[in-house]
């Protein structure tokens, strides 16, 4: 994982797949970008796979890999 970016309660990350960087997309609920970053840092490691299984499926969204709270 590269870059980390928040939009208020959603989290923009990279995983890495391959020899390229995907980008991931992780919806929250929370209202702040501290809220959002913790709960993201805190579940990492589940985010990451959840975000290369769905790459590898081919689950994308206009190109993003789409994913929301646990």
């Amino acid at each position: 994982m590269r870059r980390v970016k928040s939009d208020h309660g959603t989290i923009t990350f990279f995983v890495a797949f391959g020899a390229s960087r995907q980008m991931c997309r992780l919806a929250t609920t929370f209202d702040t970008q501290k809220q959002a970053f913790s709960y993201f840092q805190k579940h990492r490691t589940e985010f990451e796979h959840m975000a290369r299984r769905r790459l590898a499926s081919g689950e994308l969204e206009d190109g993003i890999v789409v994913l929301s709270m646990l």
